[in-house]
C-alpha cells in the first residue's frame, strides 16, 4: 500500500510530535493563550482521519507479515520453499477466468473503455481475474494456516467514544455492534448511504444496532427543520417512518414535512404543534454539538464501535469492520 505524501508526512510528524499536557500552551497571541486541547478540538476531524489511516497503513503492513510467517512455517513443515508452497497452494488451484467472468468485467466497464471491443480488451480482463482469483485464494490459504498456526492479532484500531444520547435506535438492544451515524436529510451523500445502512442492517439483523443522530449542515436550509420533524415524529413513535420518508422526499419544504406526518399516520395536530414550536431544537443543537466533539465535519459520519467510517461508503467497508468487530467479541 502506497502512502500519499502528505499522508506521511502527517504520520511522521504525529510519530515525532512530543507529548503535551492537553492544558499547555502551544501560542499566545496578546492576552489570549491557545492550549493543547484547543488545538486539538479545532483540527478533530483531520486527526481522526490520519488516526485512521494510520491504522490502516499498519494493518496492511501486519497482514502481510503475518502471511509470510504463516507462509515459511508451513514450508519448512513441508519441506519446501515459500516460493514453491505458493506455486502449489496458489497459483495451481486458480481456475481460468470462463467466458462468462470474462463478459460481465467487460460489462460493468463498458463505458469506461472509449468503445474498444471485448476481444481488444480481453487479455488485460483476464490479467486482472487472475489476480483477483489469486489474491482470493492466497487469502484462503492464509485464513487455512491461521487455523493450524495459532495466530493472534494484538493491533488495535483507533476508537472514539461516542453518545446515543437517547436517540431513535433500531436492532436489538444488546447487539454486539453499535452504529452511531450523524446525517443531514438535504445531504445528497446521506441519501445515498440511506441503501447502503438498510443492506446493513439486512445482513446482521441480530448482531447490529443503529442509533441515528442529527447533524444538519448549515448551508442546507431544510435540514435542520427536517431533523426537528422527525424527532417530532419520533415522540408518536413513528420516527423510522417518518425518516424513510423524508431522505426519499425531493421537498423538504416546512408544509411538505407537515404533509409527510400524516402520509405515516400521525396526530397531525399534535404533530403540527411539535413541529412549529421547534420542540426538539435543543436535542438537535446537542446532537451538532456531540458530533462535532468526536470528529465529524461533513455527513454521513458512522461511528462503527466507536471506529470511524467517513462518508457514503459502500457496504463492503462496513462489512469489513463488523466482521472484525464480530471476531474480536467471539
Amino acid at each position: 500500500m502506497h502512502i500519499r505524501l502528505p499522508l506521511a508526512l502527517a504520520l511522521a510528524c504525529a510519530l515525532a510530535a512530543p507529548v503535551r499536557a492537553a492544558d499547555q500552551p502551544v501560542a499566545t497571541v496578546g492576552s489570549v493563550t491557545i492550549t493543547q486541547q484547543q488545538l486539538e478540538q479545532k483540527v478533530k476531524p483531520q486527526l481522526v482521519e490520519v488516526e485512521n489511516q494510520r491504522y490502516e497503513v499498519l494493518s496492511n503492513g501486519l497482514e502481510e507479515m503475518v502471511a509470510e510467517a504463516l507462509f515459511a512455517q508451513e514450508a519448512k513443515a513441508r519441506n519446501v520453499t515459500p516460493q514453491q508452497l505458493e506455486q502449489t497452494e496458489v497459483t495451481a488451484k486458480i481456475a481460468a477466468p470462463t467466458d462468462a467472468e470474462i463478459q460481465q468485467v467487460y460489462d460493468a466497464n463498458k463505458a469506461q473503455l472509449g468503445g474498444q471491443t471485448l476481444e481488444q480488451v480481453k487479455p488485460r480482463i483476464v490479467e486482472y481475474l487472475k489476480d483477483q482469483k489469486a489474491e482470493e485464494r492466497k487469502q484462503a490459504f492464509v485464513d487455512e494456516l491461521k487455523k493450524k498456526y495459532k495466530t493472534t492479532i494484538a493491533l488495535k484500531p483507533p476508537v472514539v467514544e461516542v453518545s446515543e444520547a437517547g436517540r431513535p435506535a433500531k436492532g436489538p438492544a444488546k447487539a454486539p455492534v453499535t452504529i452511531v451515524m450523524w446525517s443531514d436529510y438535504e445531504c445528497p451523500f446521506c441519501k445515498r448511504a440511506e441503501p447502503t445502512v438498510g443492506q446493513v442492517m439486512k445482513a446482521y439483523p441480530d448482531k447490529v444496532r443503529l442509533v441515528f443522530r442529527n447533524y444538519p449542515l448549515p448551508f442546507h436550509q431544510h435540514a435542520r427543520p427536517a431533523a426537528n420533524a422527525a424527532l417530532c415524529a419520533n415522540a408518536q413513535g413513528k420516527f423510522w417512518e417518518y425518516h424513510d420518508k423524508a431522505f426519499a422526499a425531493s421537498d423538504l419544504s416546512d408544509a411538505n414535512l407537515k404533509k409527510i406526518a400524516g402520509e405515516v399516520g400521525l396526530d397531525q395536530k399534535k404533530f403540527d404543534e411539535c413541529f412549529d414550536k421547534k420542540q426538539f431544537d435543543a436535542e438537535v443543537q446537542k446532537d451538532i454539538d456531540d458530533g462535532s466533539g468526536v470528529g465529524v465535519s461533513g455527513t454521513p459520519a458512522f461511528f462503527v464501535n466507536g471506529r470511524m467510517i467517513s462518508g457514503a461508503q459502500p457496504f463492503e467497508k462496513f462489512k469489513e469492520i463488523i466482521d472484525q468487530e464480530l471476531a474480536s467479541k467471539s
